[in-house]
């Protein structure tokens, strides 16, 4: 019975010992830092990559302009002219087949009807099928054409945007990430690999 108490009160005394060394600190002291410790690269602006995702939605390619990377407004403008491109281009031919079919319908001469002045027989490029095929497939064009379009300058947004926040992370040299090839310890052959390196002060 005795030897329970002590071992209770040692039970206790350790239980306590260690809920002591989790208790934690509080120190009120703030580190000192001088002026000269403090460097553009910490100064970190949250506001960045909505100004920047913002300047992107109001015209495509001020937001990579804002975010200094000239070399992606060719790119921008490449892939969204061509969209437009694709688009309009196809909405003509929609319209071409589209008038010639309701021309048809109508009893007169389409586009892709010829007549013969002598004989007077019309002669037909394209059959109805071919006409309502034409539609559809200059309309489903068309269709994606926008689809891609948009989703392209929806890209470019979120670019912008991504670029902004990654444009404020800190690069330093004193962490490197390389390749790297060492001999095998029996030197048998060679062991490819990454590296990982961190610089202490």
């Amino acid at each position: 019975m005795r030897s329970n108490k002590q071992l209770l009160v040692v039970l206790f005394l350790i239980v306590s010992a260690f809920a002591k060394a989790q208790t934690p600190t509080l120190s009120t002291e703030l580190p000192i830092i001088s002026g000269d410790e403090i460097t553009e690269s910490e100064a970190y602006d949250p506001l960045r990559p909505a100004r920047a995702a913002f300047y992107a939605a109001s015209l495509p390619g001020l937001g990579q302009i804002y975010n200094k990377d000239y070399w992606k407004i060719p790119l921008v403008y490449g892939a969204l002219g061509t969209g437009v491109f694709v688009a309009v281009d196809s909405d003509q031919e929609f319209q071409r087949f589209r008038t010639a079919f309701k021309q048809r319908l109508a009893g007169r001469l389409d586009e892709f009807s010829e007549l013969d002045p002598e004989t007077g027989v019309i002669t037909e490029v394209f059959s109805d099928d071919a006409l309502i095929r034409g539609q559809d497939i200059f309309r489903r064009r068309k269709e994606l054409a926008i689809l891609v379009t948009a989703g392209l300058y929806v890209l470019q947004i979120i670019e912008a945007n991504v670029d902004a926040h990654l444009s404020q992370y800190d690069v330093d040299d004193d962490i490197t990430f390389a390749p790297d090839v060492q001999l095998d310890g029996l030197g048998l052959g060679l062991n490819y690999g990454f590296k990982l390196t961190y610089a202490l002060d």
